[in-house]
């Protein structure tokens, strides 16, 4: 079409639109109806009034309609789809007025459109045509000529949807009644149509070939033909007969066009089968016009016999039958022996080829309806038909399909009956049809079991019985005899094939079985073919004899004579011996067959022991059980009873022969060793009994073959029969319900179950058969009742129960293959069965089963295996249970014991974790296994049943260890005024839970389980259960240490989902608050603080707490429990709230006694809960807080011996220390918030006092143990920590409001005086501490007393009075007060606790910068004279390097460089690398402040000792990928992101929240400190690394390190105060280039320094800028020194430039180079070349010579080559 902004063809007035062609179109054409004149259809579909110009269509038609109808005369199929479902909801939502505008439009584009190529399309063209039908109504009738035929069409569309969418359009206009008026209405016009569409349309006139490709074309012209010739069937069912009359002249010139003809051979088998289908219509409306047409319609149908297509079959073999019963004549037409029967041979010959139960069922009707004339010969056409459907059973495909296998037999059989019936008297036909055909094809269908199914054997004995009786019925006709004759020689013939089969030593199994088969129908036809038939058409045909004779009409569905079968099957089904009620012409020959057959059988069986004829037998007997048989098989036998028989038995067998033959043979038979499947042989004992005459005979003999004769596996195959066939039970019920067999089973459980006690086992597999047996006598339920008597069931279940009691005191090993499993599979088959019933002694089974699987493994000693079986057989008993009708009545005794033995579990502190979660799953298991009931009581009883009373809780809750107290105690969210602390975990098993713990948690999984249902418990049960859990939790949360099994314990419960928050929900959350706050008033202690936790984890809200302490004066006078409470409350409180508890605390403090300054309702408590106020930093009323201090200091005036101040604690009671540790803290919470100044008697009281019980603290230690003695230590250094926190920092302008001498006298005295303490006592403490963990409450004091340590000034640390330790043959150049303070606190960098590393870092850092001069003093003593000098930093430090060296590689050894570990904080490894690094951090401090010389000495060492590479291949492991401030990323997008490289690290003792930072942000520091102060090094390090490590190193340094370090080494550079004579140097920061200009004289040398983008590990290029008065060799030399200098010295870029200016001045002083290196002055120890050849008067630097000499292996001189001297 062209873009909107093209230029436009000349004389294109309008741009293009699609709707405008379709417009200007239609002017032209005339396809939009509207217009007069013809569209592109050839049939007239009315004419449409004219209306003149486009412009009136659009005014009669609704404007959105008129969009639609254009788009539904588009090309694109999505547009048509999309318009046409559009037409459908407008024609629902619009009012019928603008609907109706349409109708005159919509035939034309229904027609054009509803023969559409796509098919979505012309489905939703039947729906809108619905909707639009049910919009317009009637209005559509004068419309309707126009649309019909197109509308039938669509009726029969081969796409589904579309045809029923047209069907269910076509009843929306016309009920069913109306539709033949209908059809009738518009026939003439439906039939041109038609006719039109299947004589005159071709693929190019029903579609435009020039837009629409061939191939579519076809495919729409052979649719349209095929809905075309299926529209005129549909025309010709649905006209009424007085119609179809004036339509005949258009019918017959249809017929009498061969077009029509052809279509019976047409490629597409679509067409060829509608073609058929309207041919068969036209035989059933208008016989007459067939006639007329007999040749062509008998051609055209009869030769298509053989026409295979599935589609066309059906529709072929109508239309066959109708045109034969239409056209008498046909024959006369084909040539039938020619043309049609070979045909028809080889589709029968061949099966049908995969259609055989289309085909087959139309053969009978089609033989029945051929003419004599035709048939003749009638033997050889009969015998050829009947061969050929033989053979067509030969196909393998037939053989392999159960339905055509059953096509072809039924069809044989009825063609067989059907010939017989028209020949009987024929004797050759007789003859042919039994011997020739009927018994060879028995013969071919016994080899072959595959055939057997399709019901021949039925076929047969159905056709056997219509013969019999038809001969008995007629017996005065001569059809008797003739039929007798027939059904003789059957049987001569029958008989011969089946000894035949049998007669053999190796008789064939699948023909052995045949037999038996077809001797069973025989004798016992079923009944059930007739309902298998599907009825195949309706045409009936009458034979030759006289019409009104009815017992002889046929009918297609039938396969005989109907009347005869059905008297047959109106008699009573036969029963065993169904021979009585088995026509006399039957069961005569069937006797002697089966006499013969059994005979023949017992034959073989005696002489040769064949096991396949004593199978035949086994069958024959069961359906020909009779006192005759069993005569045939004893023979000429004596009679040979054994005589310790019982008289009863030897009477019975003298009788009786079936007895007989039971005893003499089946007996021995049975009790062959080698026999493996007797499972034939108890068939045959069942026809024995059959034979028996009643019950009590039965029961004689079985009980009698009980106690001796019969083995275990017999019996059980016995008692398996009779389970399976409920006629078989019925023979053996006495004998199952006696005592004989009863008392036998009972003896066979005691002697399974004890079986691991004796030492002689039978063989395995019997073994398992016995369990077997007993499972089955336990399971197997008959009309609700057991097997065998209850009584015995009873007795095999107790005895079932002893054993299993016993398993628990049996070890894994024998258990293993213990009676357990088989009990367990005996006890869930009993549990399952149908009906059964608990008893007690089940109920104790149960008990003991349950237990079992919730025990721990380590008590029950059971494999996994087995844990699993009793579960399962467990559960299915419990399911019984809670089904069971009668549960209400009485309380069933298994879940009575189970609770309390639940119960005194939880309650025996004797469960670890695995124990707690194995009772757990199985409580779960159980109770929702309980939740199946529909009794809700069950489940609230049982829980109540487990839950302790308020006693047994209050005792288990007394018996949790106190340490949980620590953490409270330390963080003051609690205080304590007495010694509690008595249980302890090193007194107890640390593995096993407290039983508080284990109850709780199995309340809390109960009353989860249970809540699943809405079921109540009684007296508010379930707070109790969340209150306690609470506590339970709240517990283990406080533990500063849990061992791991609680930790364990805690993850268990959060995998269980038992949490906090699932359970608050489930409970009334304001009476579990009441509970909580009642619980808190009275105990205090835990309750309070789970209270804080709800608030704070947000379960409840502060308004509902807030009911709880509305009356403040509730809470006084202050209890323990009160106290507890209102500390708890005060971080939620609102200040008002705190206000009002601090005013009632006031005035309490003023007016007490001594004895009341230590009581909970005194001072102490009072005291508490201002503190408590004042910690959450809410009190700003500098007054009120002034006031207090004065009260304190009052206190201190009154009863100075109440502070604790230089004392002995052994003999102070707690109340005491509890009021100081409350004042004490006080003081450092005043310090924190009070922002007034004090008075200087008020720092007195606060300095002094603080000094005064650090002495006691120092002097304590022994008593650190006691928890409030280790507390009074906290706050003291807390205090002293403060302090030193605010002299620290104070300022210039806060010194003008402490009073004048204050600064001065903390330096001098105070200071001094908390550092002589505490420094010792840091020593001592950490010299015997056993416990090192941070978080143990032992060491709780270390935190505050290190923090205090890191402000200790350095002059004081210097002047430290520690005792001497000094190393023998420790190298050192210290003084030995130096040396000792390095030695002591050196090694405390290995201190497992992170406190001490830290504050001891903090100290020796203060001392680094100190040491290096004691070196540089001896420097002169590392002489030239070493071959490499090297010299190590302070050896305390390296020597504990090498310690952390060998730790650190056992935890970071193994793992790759790169790959980053994660450490986890506070762990043992924590502490290694935290010292590790911190050490480090030391050296490179030390290093950093030594001078160029030194560093080159130190630098040596560290090459030598390889410990700088160590270092950073841990680096690697140790810094992270991404090593950014994770807050940080967010906040400033446009900044640089803040990493650890550009920030400091704060390494604070108390700050725990960033630990997981430390050690990344650590290993970035040291890394960050390696790069800058030992740059070469590194260098060095990373250009010998393997190519893996070198790639990681160099991403990671040029990303993350390289731009901090070129900045800070270029502004270094630039803010440097160093000044040069003689050389100016400049930076330039954003080219990362330093300038130096040097000159002397008239000499001017410029040099550009430029650092490389991996900085510092690329090396640093020299460039030249001016030079003036240099020669080039020498301007060469002095670069590359310079290049060498700052590549391969440790320093910075003003270092290298000193250095080299340094040389170049020695150069115009005149010393001249060393020839080795070309420098004056040595690059790496700064020496002079001083070591002079005597020859040739050179000098070298030592350093050089050495490194010659050894390279070289020679001692020349490197100039002269003259031996140096």
């Amino acid at each position: 079409m062209g873009g909107k902004n093209k230029q436009r063809t000349k004389g294109n007035l309008r741009p293009s639109n699609s709707g405008r062609a379709a417009e200007l179109l239609a002017k032209e054409q005339g396809t939009v109806p509207g217009f007069i004149g013809f569209g592109t259809f050839q049939s007239d579909l009315g004419y449409v009034p004219a209306i003149q110009g486009a412009e009136e269509i659009d005014s009669l038609v609704d404007s959105d309609f008129r969009m639609v109808l254009r788009k539904l005369s588009k090309k694109d199929v999505t547009t048509k789809l999309k318009a046409m479902q559009e037409f459908g909801t407008m024609c629902t939502e619009r009012d019928t007025e603008s609907v109706k505008g349409v109708l005159p439009y919509w035939p034309r584009i229904f027609c054009k459109i509803s023969l559409d190529h796509d098919r979505r399309v012309r489905e939703a063209t039947q729906q809108a045509f619905e909707k639009l039908i049910l919009k317009v109504k009637k209005h559509l009738a004068p419309y309707l000529k126009s649309l019909m035929g197109y509308w039938l069409i669509a009726q029969c569309d081969t796409y589904t949807p579309a045809a029923s969418a047209a069907k269910d359009a076509f009843e929306a206009a016309f009920p069913p009644s109306k539709q033949p008026e209908a059809i009738a209405f518009c026939k003439d016009e439906i039939t041109s149509v038609l006719q039109d569409h299947i004589i005159k349309e071709t693929p190019d006139t029903l579609s435009d070939p020039q837009t629409v490709p061939e191939e579519e074309r076809e495919a729409k012209f052979f649719r349209v033909v095929t809905c075309s010739l299926l529209a005129l069937k549909k025309l010709l069912c649905l006209l009424p007969d007085n119609e179809l009359e004036s339509l005949e002249e258009k019918f017959k010139s249809l017929l009498s066009q061969n077009k029509f003809w052809k279509y019976g051979k047409h490629s597409i088998p679509q067409i060829r089968s509608a073609f058929f289908e309207l041919v068969s219509a036209f035989c059933q409306r208008i016989p007459r016009l067939m006639k007329d047409e007999a040749s062509k319609v008998s051609s055209s149908v009869l030769l298509s016999i053989d026409d295979s297509d599935p589609i066309v079959c059906p529709a072929l073999w109508e239309a066959v039958l109708y045109t034969l019963t239409t056209i008498e004549d046909c024959w006369h037409h084909v040539n039938a022996r020619k043309s049609v029967f070979p045909k028809l041979s080889a589709v029968v010959r061949e099966g049908g080829r995969g259609l055989a139960t289309v085909i087959y069922p139309y053969l009978l009707p089609f033989i029945s309806k051929l003419p004599q004339s035709i048939t003749d010969p009638k033997l050889d056409f009969f015998k050829n038909f009947l061969t050929s459907v033989i053979a067509g059973l030969s196909m393998e495909r037939i053989k392999t399909s159960f339905s055509e296998c059953s096509a072809v037999i039924s069809a044989f059989f009825e063609c067989l009956r059907f010939i017989m019936q028209q020949n009987l008297g024929e004797k050759e036909i007789e003859e042919m049809l039994v011997n020739d055909q009927l018994i060879p094809f028995i013969d071919e269908v016994l080899k072959d079991p595959r055939l057997q199914d399709g019901q021949l054997f039925d076929h047969l004995a159905e056709t056997l019985s219509s013969w019999e009786a038809k001969a008995d019925m007629e017996k005065d006709d001569e059809t008797a005899p003739n039929l007798e004759k027939v059904l003789l020689n059957f049987w001569e013939r029958l008989s011969e094939i089946c000894i035949e089969k049998i007669n053999e030593p190796e008789a064939d199994v699948k023909s052995v079985l045949g037999v038996s088969n077809l001797l069973q129908v025989l004798q016992k036809p079923k009944s059930s073919l007739k309902s298998n038939k599907k009825k195949v058409g309706k045409v009936r045909f009458a034979d030759e004899m006289p019409e009104n004779d009815k017992e002889n009409e046929m009918c297609v569905s039938s396969e005989g004579e109907n009347s005869e079968s059905s008297k047959l099957m109106a008699e009573p089904p036969p029963s065993h011996n169904g021979l009585d009620f088995i026509s006399p012409l039957r069961k005569k020959p069937l006797e002697d067959l089966v006499c013969k057959l059994a005979e023949m059988s017992i034959n073989y069986v005696n002489e040769q022991k064949s096991e396949q004829h004593l199978r035949f037998l086994s069958t024959l007997l069961s359906s020909f059980s009779s006192s005759q048989v069993f005569k045939m098989l004893l023979g000429n036998e004596k009679q040979t009873v054994i005589k310790s028989k019982t008289l009863e038995i030897a009477k019975l067998v003298q009788k009786n022969p079936a007895v007989q033959f039971l005893y003499q043979k089946v007996i021995g038979w049975l009790n062959e060793d080698e026999r493996k499947d007797a499972d034939f042989l108890v068939d045959i004992l069942y026809s024995a009994l059959r034979c028996c005459d009643n019950n009590k005979e039965r029961k004689v003999v079985l009980d009698d073959l009980t106690k001796v004769d019969l083995k275990w596996n017999s019996i059980l195959q016995v008692i398996e029969k009779a389970c399976s066939s409920s006629d078989k039970h019925a023979l053996v019920v006495p004998w199952l319900k006696g005592d004989i067999l009863g008392e036998k089973l009972v003896t066979l459980a005691d002697h399974l179950c004890n079986k691991d006690l004796e030492s002689t086992v039978s063989s395995e597999p019997h073994f398992s058969e016995r369990w077997t047996l007993l499972s089955l006598v336990l399971s197997q339920h008959v009309k609700n009742d057991y097997l065998i008597g209850e009584v015995y069931v009873e007795r095999i279940i107790v005895k079932l129960h002893e054993t299993l009691s016993k398993a628990k005191e049996l070890s894994e090993a024998e258990n293993n293959d213990s009676s357990v499993s088989f009990i367990c599979d005996v006890a869930y088959n009993y549990f399952n069965a149908k009906g059964c019933l608990l008893m007690p002694s089940s109920e104790d089974l149960l008990l003991t089963l349950f237990q079992l699987c919730a025990q721990s493994k380590e008590k029950s000693h059971l494999p996994d295996f087995l844990i699993c079986k009793l579960k399962n057989t467990w559960l299915s008993g419990v399911n019984l249970l809670v089904h069971q009708s009668s549960s209400s009545d009485n309380q069933s005794t298994f879940l009575h014991l189970s609770a309390l033995w639940l119960k005194n579990q939880v309650q025996s502190s004797s469960l670890d974790i695995k124990s707690l979660q194995g009772l757990l799953s199985s409580v779960d298991d159980l109770l929702n296994k309980l939740l199946e009931s529909e009794d809700t009581y069950l489940l609230s009883v049982y829980i109540g049943s487990v839950m302790p009373n308020d006693s047994e809780w209050e005792k288990m809750r007394q018996s949790l260890p106190m340490q949980w107290l620590h953490r409270p105690l330390l963080e003051g969210r609690l205080s304590l005024n007495y010694e509690c602390f008595k249980t302890d975990f090193k007194e107890q098993d640390t593995k096993k839970l407290p039983s508080h713990l284990c109850t709780s948690a199995l309340l809390s999984k109960m009353i989860l389980v249970a809540l699943k249902k809405e079921i109540v418990l009684e007296n508010n049960e379930l707070e109790k259960i969340i209150a306690e859990l609470l506590y339970s939790l709240q517990w283990c949360e406080e533990l500063d240490n849990p061992p791991i099994f609680l930790t364990g314990f805690c993850e268990m419960l959060q995998k269980m989902s038992i949490t906090y928050d699932n359970l608050c929900g489930l409970g009334n959350p304001s009476g579990l608050l009441q509970l909580l706050f009642n619980r808190s008033g009275e105990h205090g202690t835990l309750w309070s603080l789970i209270i804080a936790k709800l608030i704070l984890s947000r379960s409840v809200s502060p308004d509902e707490v807030k009911r709880h302490y509305r009356r403040k004066e509730g809470f006084f006078p202050l209890t323990e429990g009160n106290m507890h409470t209102i500390q708890s409350l005060c971080p939620f409180l609102s200040k008002e709230d705190k206000k009002e508890f601090i005013a009632q605390c006031i005035p309490a403090l003023l007016a007490w006694t001594k004895e009341d300054l230590c009581s909970t309702n005194g001072g102490f408590g009072h005291l508490a809960i201002f503190n408590s106020c004042l910690q959450t930093g809410s009190i700003d009323d500098g007054e009120l807080l002034h006031g207090i201090l004065k009260i304190l200091i009052c206190w201190k005036k009154d009863h100075e011996d109440i502070f604790l101040f230089s004392c002995n604690l052994s003999e102070v009671s707690p109340e005491i220390l509890g009021v100081n540790i409350e004042i004490i803290r006080f003081l450092s919470l005043f310090l924190k918030y009070c922002s007034s100044p004090l008075a200087e008697n008020e720092w007195d009281f606060v300095v002094c006092s603080m000094l005064a019980w650090l002495e006691t603290t120092s002097e304590n230690y022994a008593l650190y143990s006691v928890p409030l003695v280790q507390l009074f230590a906290c706050v003291s250094c807390d205090l002293a920590c403060e302090l030193s926190a605010f002299f620290d920092s104070t300022t210039l302008d806060a010194v003008g409001n402490l009073p004048v001498n204050l600064i001065s006298e903390w330096k001098e005295f105070f200071s001094q005086g908390i550092h002589s303490l505490l420094l010792p006592l840091l020593v001592t403490v950490t010299g015997e501490s056993k416990d090192t963990s941070e978080t143990s409450f032992q060491n709780a004091m270390l935190k505050p007393m290190c923090e205090t340590l890191t402000y200790i000034p350095k002059d004081q640390l210097l002047s430290h009075k520690l005792p001497a330790r000094l190393v023998a043959g420790q190298k050192t150049n210290l003084p030995e007060h130096l040396q000792t303070l390095l030695n002591t606190l050196a090694p405390l960098l290995l201190f497992r606790a992170r406190p001490v590393q830290i504050a001891v870092y903090h100290m020796l850092y203060k001392l680094m910068p100190e040491l290096p001069q004691y070196d540089q003093d001896n420097l002169k003593s590392y002489g030239d004279e070493e071959e490499e000098p090297a010299l190590s930093p302070p050896t305390a430090l390296m020597s504990l390097l090498s310690t952390q060296e060998d730790l650190l590689e056992n935890v970071l050894g193994c793992i790759p460089v790169g790959q980053i570990v994660t450490i986890k904080p506070l762990s043992e490894d924590f502490c290694y690398v935290l010292g590790y690094l911190l050490t480090w951090k030391l050296i490179l401090t030390f290093f950093k402040a030594s001078s160029s010389q030194l560093r080159a000495l130190y630098s040596m060492y560290l090459r030598k000792t390889k410990s700088l590479n160590k270092l950073l291949y841990h680096l690697f492991r140790l810094m992270p990928e991404n090593p950014t401030y994770a807050e940080t990323s967010v906040e400033l997008p446009n900044k640089e992101p803040k990493t650890f490289f550009t920030e400091e690290l704060q390494l604070s003792i108390r700050e725990t929240t960033t630990l997981p930072y430390h050690i990344p942000h650590l290993a970035c520091s040291v890394y960050h400190m390696t790069l800058k102060d030992l740059p070469a090094m590194v260098r060095l390090w990373w250009n010998s690394s393997e190519k893996r490590v070198f790639n990681i190193v160099d991403r990671f340094t040029s990303k993350y390190v390289s731009n901090v370090l070129s900045f800070q080494e270029i502004s270094s550079v630039q803010t440097s105060t160093q000044l040069f004579n003689g050389m100016t140097v400049k930076a330039r920061a954003t080219t990362r280039e330093v300038m130096a200009t040097y000159t002397i004289e008239d000499i001017v040398i410029e040099l550009i320094i430029q650092l490389p983008s991996n900085y510092p590990l690329g090396s640093i290029t020299v460039e030249s800028g001016k030079r003036v008065g240099v020669a080039v060799q020498q301007w060469r030399n002095w670069m590359l020194q310079l290049s060498t200098y700052l590549t391969h010295q440790n320093g910075s870029i003003m270092e290298g430039l000193a250095l080299w200016k340094n040389n170049v001045d020695k150069r115009f002083e005149g010393v001249e180079d060393c020839m080795i290196c070309f420098s004056v002055i040595h690059g790496f120890n700064y020496s002079l070349p001083k070591k002079a050849c005597r020859t040739c008067k050179k000098k070298f630097h030592s350093a050089c010579l050495y490194k010659w000499f050894t390279s070289s292996n020679k001692s020349t001189c490197p100039l002269c080559r003259e031996t140096f001297f």
